[in-house]
């Protein structure tokens, strides 16, 4: 996948439209639609259309128990974090955190039951105690 300036806006533009195919929205095509969004808006109206966008994907593929509220806020704070004070593109920033392409890097903040709760899919729920 090519993540130039126009792919970004491309991505950027169907997520938002809803237009997105969900069979070609993988883990990497969130974390650009989450890069995207944070470039375009400030953080809080950022994490509202990514969260809506996610939802709104998931319920159009017959998925509607997949979303999880708490995985999607944590994940946009991880990127939203690692973005602060970086100032590349797409590849430039996967290549200086491959963290945010790790589906499993949650698993550090949070217990999986904890994580995977009913609870965590429709309230975001702080990492989990030490």
């Amino acid at each position: 996948m090519t993540t130039d300036d126009s792919s970004v806006a491309e991505i950027l533009l169907g997520f938002e439209t809803l237009t997105i195919d969900a069979s070609c929205f993988h883990h990497r095509e969130h974390v650009l639609a989450a890069f995207a969004l944070l470039r375009e808006y400030e953080f809080i109206d950022a994490a509202a259309k990514y969260a809506k966008g996610i939802r709104a994907i998931a319920e159009r593929a017959g998925a509607h128990d997949k979303f999880n509220l708490t995985i999607t806020y944590a994940f946009m704070s991880l990127i939203a974090e690692r973005m602060a004070g970086f100032d590349g593109d797409f590849p430039a920033f996967v290549q200086a955190f491959p963290e945010v392409l790790d589906k499993n890097v949650l698993s550090g903040l949070y217990d999986g039951d904890r994580l995977g709760s009913e609870l965590a899919k429709r309230v975001f729920l702080m990492p989990s105690a030490a």
